[in-house]
């Protein structure tokens, strides 16, 4: 073996860097992998965690609690608190707001979300304020 055979040249590592550098463009110019079934998920997911909170704090304070729903603008959010929106391309169908009493209960509702063909419900049980979240058939009411 000669000393000319071992190793890599210049020109190979350049060409190497090269593609890898071509590859990490269009990864990054892609972004990052996006899924709208997951969207969907995880907005009613913090909407439920939301409304959960809501509910704490009303037990808590021992003072009711109003969780505005504004439906116009795709967000929700405690009265007289920031709003939290919505991810693009769901839509929301809900009562103007849900409201906590200190002893846990509430004054219940439904909140659908819906992007094409998925809809998802977050209900409040107006008993005993307990927050669910439930994915519905496309058929169902």
């Amino acid at each position: 073996m000669t000393r000319r055979d071992a190793g890599f040249t210049l020109i190979e590592m350049l060409a190497v860097l090269a593609v890898l550098a071509l590859v990490a463009s269009i990864v990054v110019a892609h972004g990052p992998a996006r899924s709208q079934a997951l969207e969907a998920r995880g907005a009613a997911s913090q909407m439920a965690s939301a409304l959960r909170q809501a509910r704490g704090l009303a037990i808590g304070s021992g003072q009711a609690v109003l969780m505005v729903m504004d439906v116009a603008r795709g967000g929700y959010g405690l009265q007289g608190g920031p709003m939290q929106m919505l991810p693009a391309g769901l839509v929301m169908a809900a009562p103007a707001g849900i409201r906590f009493r200190p002893d846990g209960s509430s004054s219940g509702g439904q909140v659908e979300l819906r992007d094409g063909q998925r809809r998802l419900r977050v209900g409040v049980d107006w008993l005993s304020g307990r927050v669910t979240v439930a994915e519905m058939a496309g058929d169902e009411p």
